[in-house]
This record gives C-alpha cells, structure tokens and sequence, in this order.
C-alpha cells in the first residue's frame, strides 16, 4: 500500500518538476544590459549561457537581423553581430526557453579605464572644477560602467557591475579622468561614448595582467616577487585581471586608458617590459590591436630617492611599444599629494592622443617633448627630441634646467643648456669627455623645457656612445 501511495504521489507530481528540470533561463554576462555602449563598424561578440543543446537567437534592431546558435555541452553559447556608425537607441532581444530584451543602447566609441587610485579617484573624492563638471554632468549619449573590486586565483567568466546612463548623480561616482576623457571626445566628435572603469587604487601593475605571462618570463617573474603584501588591495600577479578584466574579454572596445605606476616603485626598472607585456597580452586575448594610452605618474616625495623617477622614464621607454601614447603631467601635478587634484587636464590629453592617433583629427597637440637621441659634439652633448618640431621653448625665466651631465666617473654634475631650435645643448664645467646625461631625474623634479604648444618634456637617462 506504501509503494502505491508513493508511485501515485511521484506521479502527480512529477508534471510540476519536469518543465521546471527541462527549461534553463538563458542568460548574459553583466556586461550586457540597458544602456550599454556597443563599438560602432565592428564585429560584436554577444555571449552568455542556456541550457545545452538550447536554441537561442539574436536580434538586433538597427538592422532587424537574428543571428542564431545553440548553446553546448558546457552551457556556453555565443554570437556575431555587425554594428552600424554610431547611432541609437536601439533594441538586442535574445531568445531562448525566455526572452531577453535589452533596450536604450547606443552605439559609438567603448574605452576601457584601468589602473590605480588616479584611474579610479571620482569627482565626488575633490578634483579642480568638480562642482562645475558635477552639475553639467548631464550628458545622456555618454554611458558609464563601473567594475567592482573582485579578485580570484582563476580567470572568471562574469563580474559585477552595470552601466547607467551619465548624469550628476552617475557621473560624481565615476572616473574623474574617465569622465573629461569622454566629454572632450563627445565634443569633438558628437558620437555616443561608453566607458568601463576596471580600476583599483594601490594595485601594481602585475595584478592587472595574466598571472602566466608573468610566470612564463624569469625577469618579470622575479621582479613580481619583490612586492609585499600590503592591506588595500591584492599584489600576487593576475587576482585582479582574473576578476576584473578577464570577463570583459571579448566585449568590443575602441582603445584602453591606464592611469598606474605608483605602485610599482619598488620594482620599477623593469616597469616597461611589465606594461609591454601586459599591452601585448591583453591585444592578444581580446583579439584586437586597439590603442593603448596611459599616463605618466606625477612629480611627489618617495620615500626613496629616485624609485619615482626610475618609473617615469621606463613608462617613457614603454613607448616603445606600437599604439601606444603617453600624457606628461609634471606641470599639473602636486609633489606634497600622490593624487592630484587636476584630472580636468589629464582627461584632455588622453583625449587629444585618441582624437589625433585613432580619429585622425589634424591640429591637435599629443605630447610635449620626447627624448630622441643624443650626439656628442666634443665636451658638449646635442639633444634631439620628439614632438619639438615647432621649437624648444622655456616656461618662466628663460633659462633651462635640471640637465645633468656625468664624466667617465660615472658621477652627474649639473649643466648648462642652451635651447638651439629644435634641439638643446648641453655641456658642464669639468666634463671633459661626457659619457651620460640625464634630465629632470628626481622623484620631485618639475621641468620647464616645454614645446611650442606648451605641453612639457619628459624626463629621460641615457648613456652616450662614442
């Protein structure tokens, strides 16, 4: 009687689970949602998760198009969208056992902000102009997500976060650089900009990339080992990328944004092979040579002499790497606060080096003065710079400073420096035969050569040839 009364029960309610068992909800990484932002003339990879063997399929409004697929054995489905120029709002419905429509999107220019503190510092935290920038915040054709701060030991395959249309209120939360970076863009260039800030103050830059990139190279692997624990964020190679860029990859973006290098002072010369390495891995993983643009950390007091300056000229030596730019902030910095309060200015040159090396706009100035090459010229060295082909100029009482030549001691002296067109000569009382010359080489050093569009040089240290 017992095994009748349980068949007889199994079976009433055995209709009830089954549809349940047999029906998954399709789902999608966080990354895709209302209000995004989707690169305009490309190739889109829409993915996420269903039921295996589940046939899902997409439709996008701008061309009433559906894409269609079947999610595998491992759950994972995906699809390839083409994006029209820049336009919208538009609708992508996905359907599966469910339907998922994604409405207000936009489609235009996808930036990725990363980085450390100076990445991730809001307008609400204090920046020059923010009560002004806050209050005309509202800007609805510019998109904003934020990324959480996540670690984990493996790569992920979702994170947390969400976009939201840019208002005063969305906006003050927000990256400060990110933010003037994408409204000079929209001044320029009237499209819709979507930005996605994946940042984390104090992080050096080995949490940001893939942990075996790192474990595959002896000199950045012993060079990761030389940081320490510290309480505000992870320091072991890849916790950070894992969570917090890995499950961005493939989403479609223009270019990146990087704002980091305090962090790194206590392993900073081998600071340029790091962020080559990090530019090069992360180009491969997304599959895309985009633009890279990143800021020079600013003037301040270390602790010890030189560990900034050390991280200043390697990120000058990280140029090195194709696509990629590099924004001066030695005059708009502040040598008493490592986070200065000027990100109007850093968001405007970021700005200018997309809008002039990925846009193609003429007349816009990128950089100040680049070291090129030095030539000895008997007991005097010739200084040949990028980016000074309107002339070298001095900022204040017309006398250039912080040149430093050494003799075959190896010692540097101050010298004098003389401004000849495009170029600067050098020469010191007792240097017979120079052997190296340096510039602006301290932690707080703050330069007046400058170009004739006033942006500042870089400081730089390099070894003579004979």
């Amino acid at each position: 009687m017992k095994n009748h009364l349980h068949l007889l029960a199994t079976a009433l309610i055995l209709p009830f689970i089954l549809p349940a068992c047999a029906v998954a909800n399709v789902t999608l990484p966080q990354i895709f949602s209302d209000h995004m932002v989707l690169q305009q003339r490309s190739g889109i990879t829409v993915w996420g998760w269903g039921k295996p063997l589940e046939e899902i399929s997409v439709t996008t409004s701008w061309d009433n198009r559906t894409e269609k697929t079947v999610a595998d054995s491992e759950s994972n489905w995906q699809v390839r969208v083409q994006t029209p120029a820049a336009g919208g709002p538009f609708t992508i419905t996905i359907k599966g056992y469910n339907t998922i429509e994604l409405t207000d999107i936009l489609i235009g220019e996808v930036w990725l902000c990363s980085g450390q503190s100076n990445m991730e510092w809001t307008p609400a935290a204090g920046v020059e102009g923010g009560d002004e920038a806050i209050r005309t915040a509202g800007q609805p054709k510019i998109r904003l997500f934020t990324v959480n701060n996540r670690t984990a030991s493996d790569p992920q395959i979702d994170l947390k976060g969400e976009w939201s249309v840019c208002t005063p209120e969305t906006m003050k939360h927000f990256s400060a650089v990110g933010y003037f970076f994408a409204r000079r863009l929209r001044e320029e260039m009237d499209v819709p900009i979507g930005l996605i800030n994946s940042s984390w103050g104090g992080t050096p830059i080995e949490v940001w990339m893939n942990a075996k990139v790192i474990a595959d190279d002896p000199v950045l692997a012993q060079s990761a080992a030389k940081l320490k624990p510290v309480p505000w964020g992870p320091v072991k190679p890849g916790r950070a990328y894992n969570a917090m860029i890995a499950p961005l990859i493939p989403f479609r973006i223009a270019g990146a944004l990087w704002y980091q290098g305090e962090a790194n002072t206590a392993n900073g010369d081998t600071y340029a092979e790091m962020l080559n390495a990090m530019v090069t891995s992360w180009r491969r993983e997304w599959g895309v040579d985009f633009p890279f643009f990143y800021v020079q950390i600013a003037p301040y007091e270390y602790g010890k002499p030189e560990e900034g300056v050390v991280v200043r000229d390697e990120q000058r030596q990280a140029l090195s790497t194709p696509n990629t730019g590099m924004v001066v902030v030695s005059d708009i910095g502040n040598i008493k606060d490592i986070h200065p309060r000027n990100k109007i200015d850093v968001g405007i040159r970021l700005a200018n080096w997309a809008l002039a090396k990925t846009y193609g706009k003429t007349g816009i100035p990128v950089s100040g003065p680049l070291f090129r090459e030095a030539k000895t010229e008997g007991k005097k060295v010739r200084i040949y710079f990028d980016y000074a082909e309107n002339g070298l100029f001095a900022k204040g009482d017309g006398e250039v400073g912080l040149f430093e030549l050494a003799d075959e001691d190896g010692k540097f002296v101050p010298a004098e420096a003389t401004i000849a067109g495009t170029t600067v000569v050098v020469k010191a009382r007792g240097i017979r035969k120079p052997t190296a010359v340096r510039f602006a080489w301290s932690n707080t050093a703050e330069p007046n050569l400058v170009n004739k569009e006033g942006l500042p040089a870089s400081c730089f240290r390099v070894d003579l040839k004979d």
